[in-house]
């Protein structure tokens, strides 16, 4: 069978776009496989009509309001390889081949977390990326921020909105110019510059920052924002990236660099450091993907081989 729109990645994205496409009549393949990732969250937050859902409900709720549409099929299977060009890819599955006019990809990235003691447990319990996600949860408690950079310091006063004890914290990454810390420690953000050698917890929730010398810091709640990369099937493709490594795209169609392909979600965008950007995105980004995957074959009746 040739389907209209094949998409890799059935999180919020990838089930958006299904949705979308499939009330517009066409043949929809979404398939996905691997782990989650956003599987250590506890809960899913600041999504309209499913605000504390967990992640695994979200997920079965969007596959459900898609079986009414007997025009999208869903598969939990792994994307090994695709080829092809515009009107004619080539999806080779675990198993088997398929064929269709236009890929979208909805594959999220992967988060590299640090090696750092301690960072891996705590990672969706006490560590986490987004303030607009789970910030309420946490409000009024101990925060810190590891800031991967000196530019990314300014991150620790966006946490100032949901508490007043926030610590930024650079790892000894790197030096902090006067006015820069005069800039943060103004707005009540000090900054603690020392090397990190430990997160340590109690029943699984974090305790004290430690550090190669003078006392821990006892916190509740550490936000960082560990490195990214993008999923080897989309990498395979060569796709054009920028600076952060996302995938570039047409600011309008969503269309990467190879024609026929489109990406929505977080591997085109710096998600949960632009929390704003995100909310935008949900639903701005895959319905404009949705237009225009389902665009160019205005000719053809759309159920119609």
């Amino acid at each position: 069978m040739l389907y209209d729109v094949f998409i890799v990645g059935a999180g919020p994205a990838g089930l958006s776009a299904a949705l979308t496409l499939g009330r517009a009549r066409k043949r929809i393949l979404l398939c996905d496989a691997g782990p989650r990732r956003n599987a250590a969250a506890e809960h899913v937050h600041g999504f309209v009509t499913r605000d504390g859902v967990t992640p695994a409900d979200f997920r079965r709720i969007g596959r459900q309001q898609l079986e009414p549409y007997r025009n999208v099929e869903v598969r939990d299977v792994a994307v090994e390889e695709i080829s092809g060009e515009r009107g004619a890819f080539e999806v080779r599955l675990t198993a088997r081949q398929e064929q269709a006019r236009r890929v979208l990809l909805c594959t999220g990235m992967i988060d590299e977390l640090p090696g750092l003691d301690g960072f891996r447990a705590l990672w969706g319990t006490s560590i986490f990326q987004c303030p607009y996600c789970h910030g309420w949860e946490a409000q009024d408690r101990r925060f810190a921020y590891l800031a991967e950079k000196v530019e990314m310091l300014d991150f620790a006063l966006l946490l100032r909105g949901w508490s007043s004890d926030v610590v930024a914290l650079t790892d000894g990454r790197y030096d902090v110019s006067t006015a820069v810390r005069q800039r943060l420690e103004s707005a009540g953000v000090p900054i603690d510059e020392r090397g990190i050698t430990r997160l340590s917890s109690k029943d699984g929730r974090l305790e004290h920052v430690e550090f190669v010398e003078g006392a821990p810091l006892r916190r509740d709640v550490l936000f960082a924002h560990p490195p990214q990369r993008q999923v080897d099937v989309v990498r395979s493709r060569a796709l054009v990236l920028d600076s952060e490594g996302l995938v570039q795209v047409d600011e309008m169609s969503r269309e990467t660099s190879t024609p026929g392909i489109y990406a929505a979600g977080d591997l085109v965008m710096l998600a949960q450091s632009h929390a704003c950007r995100r909310l935008r995105d949900a639903r701005r980004g895959e319905a404009e993907s949705c237009v225009d995957c389902g665009a160019g074959d205005e000719r053809r009746s759309p159920l119609q081989p």
